[in-house]
């Protein structure tokens, strides 16, 4: 009599190497350099209120405020995926931060206060608004932070 349904055991198979992409398609996330910044590191180049910097460490900037006066920004922690800062002004102060690959904060200081909106952030530097100084913090994985302030 013969039996149906049922698959003979045979020989095991010797596992092949695997050549492919791992599985689930993950492949490890190799961090992306700081993109260069238009004012390297140099403070100094945000005195009038328009510069792009790369922050490795605390730094105080002073600029104009909108409605006359100065600001002053004092960052206050960079490192591998997190920048954290604060605002003061006579206008207004704000504290800000953001943590994780590709995140960041946009900081609006106007003559009437200040707001804040912290989050998934690209990398486009922001438009002039008028009235408006606008502070962008970039985040990077390998620790530098990319900070703009962009006036009208």
């Amino acid at each position: 009599m013969q039996q149906h349904g049922r698959a003979r055991p045979g020989p095991a198979r010797p596992l092949e190497p695997h050549h492919g992409p791992p599985p689930h398609g993950r492949f490890p996330r190799t961090p992306a350099p700081a993109p260069p910044a238009a004012d390297g590191q140099d403070p100094d180049a945000c005195t009038d209120g328009n510069c792009e910097i790369t922050v490795t460490k605390p730094v105080t900037l002073h600029f104009p405020a909108p409605g006359g006066g100065r600001a002053t920004l004092s960052v206050t922690e960079v490192g591998p995926n997190k920048i954290e800062y604060e605002l003061k002004s006579a206008n207004g102060q704000s504290k800000a931060g953001a943590s994780g690959p590709d995140q960041g904060c946009l900081t609006y200081l106007r003559a009437n206060g200040t707001g804040n909106s912290c989050g998934p952030l690209t990398t486009t530097r922001p438009t002039p608004q008028p009235d408006t100084v606008t502070i962008q913090t970039t985040a990077t994985p390998t620790g530098p932070g990319l900070l703009r302030i962009v006036s009208p």
